[in-house]
């Protein structure tokens, strides 16, 4: 299979800084999702909806995908894992919906990977439903780099962080070191691939300081946003996956710079003391392009 592009080099390229849970059974939560700032919502028919809550659900979810009232944001379904009674019944409904993407849960392998794309080619999806892998037990990240590339309408990787704990028999601690070796190898697939990766969620939302930590460890990491269990975090993590103007400002001076070396014969140069080859202007640029595609977003709600 041929490389996929980076992210900020594809021509549909949006942030996914912040990408906010909404039980799909709270008709309220539903409405209120519609003045979220948030970059993309998952409609949630799985973890949090009882299951003789579920059908209904999924009618609801499908409804507020096809209502057009939820402006830019991105909407996605979280359907029901394999193996569920409500599995196919999800997907069918979803496919037909044509949400941005449907979020399946405890994708294991390159093979289900395989599956849920003929699935959605069966039941119609449109083109611009993408498929969301949730990546959540051992055996996963074992494979994840083979799940990332087993197919262009994989776009992104999400962190099932609870899950994969439970799965590890570890604990929750500050810091997250027992996930950091398997958070790694996550995107470093993804990387890879040229998909998108998203965190996990923080569960404490009581816990503005260690939730702000987490997201600078997720973006010091390389994730391209978060998952969000509650609408007050999602300003903060907005905030802390956006190129502030600091960085912005950086970037167009190192792009000049390297753009006057070259003007001059100079194949490297330096800005602020700092040594700046190609690579640093490729940096420079998906800093541009993520501010750019976030300003354009911000400008639309």
């Amino acid at each position: 299979m041929a490389q996929k592009k980076t992210v900020t080099e594809h021509p549909a390229y949006r942030p996914r800084r912040s990408v906010l849970y909404m039980p799909s059974s709270n008709e309220r939560a539903l409405e209120k999702a519609k003045g979220i700032p948030c970059d993309a919502l998952i409609l949630d028919l799985e973890d949090a909806v009882a299951p003789d809550a579920k059908e209904a659900a999924r009618q609801a979810a499908c409804a507020a995908v096809v209502s057009g009232d939820y402006g830019r944001r991105e909407l996605t379904i979280r359907v029901n894992g394999f193996g569920t009674e409500w599995h196919w019944g999800d997907m069918m409904a979803a496919c037909k919906a044509g949400p941005d993407g449907i979020v399946v849960p405890k994708v294991n392998s390159r093979k289900e990977v395989h599956d849920l794309v003929r699935a959605m080619e069966r039941f119609h999806a449109p083109d611009h439903t993408k498929l969301w892998a949730m990546i959540e037990t051992p055996k996963a990240i074992l494979d994840v780099a083979r799940i990332a590339s087993a197919s262009d309408r994989l776009a992104v990787l999400v962190m099932g962080t609870n899950d994969l704990v439970k799965e590890l028999d570890a604990l929750h601690v500050p810091g997250r070191a027992p996930l950091l070796s398997a958070l790694g190898i996550a995107i470093l697939a993804a990387k890879a691939s040229g998909v998108v990766i998203v965190d996990g969620v923080y569960n404490n939302v009581k816990d503005p300081e260690g939730f702000a930590a987490e997201c600078a460890q997720g973006k010091a990491m390389g994730f391209d946003g978060k998952t969000l269990i509650h609408p007050d975090q999602v300003g903060p993590c907005n905030d802390a996956f956006a190129p502030n103007d600091e960085q912005v400002e950086d970037a167009n001076g190192l792009i000049a710079a390297f753009e006057d070396g070259l003007a001059h014969g100079k194949g490297v140069v330096t800005y602020k003391g700092q040594l700046v080859e190609s690579l640093h202007v490729a940096t420079a640029r998906k800093v541009l392009a993520t501010r750019e595609a976030i300003d354009t977003i911000t400008a639309q709600h």
